[in-house]
């Protein structure tokens, strides 16, 4: 009696399924042409017709364009709406208001914490590299539609959002409320370790490797007798701005090569004879990405440093913004960059030549986390030598 209730029951999905598909048909929806176009414009066309709900005109166009660019599978490309545009130009800049914490969509399909900005209520509240954010204030958020989760954890200042995260190496997630401010990225960080000199890089913006060379020139005259550069956290950011500090401390030579989809090279970067030859230990991390990496990789194949830590994130592609009618853009994926020697470092990242694990629990890195911040106590003995 079952078994015939539920051949019944699949037959009447069928004679269903058979009734819509004849419903399309005879409405007139053929997307068989070989007129993308004129496809487009029936489907849209179709949809509002037919949609039980009220088409908002201006997000069918967006969701329209986003489709075109989502597509291509590639997580770092993406259409970007005039908000979306703006919030770019924030990052570049340095200020927004939120939580302070750089993603990215993971090979999982989940949102990834790259890293939190040093200083930011992320980063006080616990959120780490590697941890899983699964919900934000309630709501399903995967790597696909990371966009709308960015928007989603920004918000006005002293407001709570609340998230589900699943830390690195655990199996239970626990929910983690942190309050928003204003997040004001200090792209560089100059400190004093007796005879050491210290600069933290926390990301790479249009004026990094402005500040990057006054640090550099402060502690060179203060007769410092070696420098520790921490990449650590740096999810990345202006190219440029990496070039221009690997010119100030690297020999006449290859800086970085870009080429694009024919393997044509479309630029080279290079540094002169002119540089500050003073020791220096890189630190480096999980969370040092993109153009983390182009410095590290061309510091590793000059021979001019020593680098501590864990491998770095593995994102050696570079994305392109280019700015569209109505103050909308379009971030694509341009180019893949190779290190000096010509390695690519795509999903493969960069290994330190002294792997040094931070332990668990600690509360922070650099130079204010000192007695627990186990890299940076191995860069300062490897300098003192």
């Amino acid at each position: 009696m079952k078994k015939t209730k539920r051949i019944i029951i699949f037959l009447a999905i069928l004679i269903l399924t058979n009734i819509a598909t004849r419903f399309v048909t005879l409405h007139g929806l053929f997307l068989g042409t070989t007129d993308k176009f004129n496809n487009i414009v029936q489907l849209e066309n179709f949809i509002k017709k037919h949609y039980l709900f009220k088409v908002d005109e201006k997000n069918f166009e967006i969701g329209e364009l986003k489709g075109a660019v989502a597509s291509l599978k590639d997580p770092y490309s993406e259409y970007l709406s005039p908000e979306e545009m703006d919030a770019l130009t924030e990052e570049t800049t340095g200020k927004f208001f939120g939580i302070g914490v750089y993603i990215a969509p993971g090979e999982d399909g989940l949102i990834t914490v790259i890293s939190p900005i040093k200083g930011s209520p992320a980063e006080k509240a616990g959120l780490n590299s590697g941890d899983k954010i699964l919900q934000i204030n309630g709501k399903d958020y995967t790597g696909d539609n990371i966009t709308e989760a960015s928007k989603a954890i920004r918000g006005e200042k002293d407001s709570l959002v609340k998230l589900l995260v699943l830390k690195n190496g655990s199996k239970k997630p626990k929910e983690i409320s942190v309050k928003r401010d204003q997040v004001k990225i200090a792209s560089v960080i100059e400190k004093e370790l007796g005879e050491i000199g210290y600069i933290g890089i926390t990301v790479f913006d249009e004026d990094t490797d402005k500040e990057f060379g006054k640090a550099l020139d402060d502690l060179v005259k203060k007769n410092k007798s070696g420098i520790i550069l921490d990449l650590r956290g740096n999810p990345g950011g202006v190219v440029d701005a990496a070039v221009g500090i690997c010119d100030k401390i690297l020999p006449e030579g290859v800086i970085v090569t870009l080429k694009d989809n024919q393997n044509k090279i479309i630029e080279e970067y290079k540094s002169d004879k002119n540089y500050v030859d003073t020791k220096m230990v890189v630190l480096q991390n999980g969370g040092s990405a993109s153009a983390s990496e182009i410095l590290a990789g061309a510091i590793r194949d000059y021979k001019r440093a020593t680098i501590v830590g864990e491998k770095s994130y593995g994102k050696g592609i570079v994305q392109t913004v280019f700015p569209l009618a109505k103050g909308s853009g379009l971030k694509l994926t341009t180019a893949a960059y190779f290190t000096p020697s010509g390695k690519s470092i795509h999903k493969l990242g960069i290994e330190p030549d002294i792997k040094v694990k931070e332990p668990e629990g600690i509360k922070g890195i650099g130079v204010d986390f000192l007695d627990t911040d186990t890299q940076l106590q191995k860069a300062l003995e490897i300098l003192k030598k």
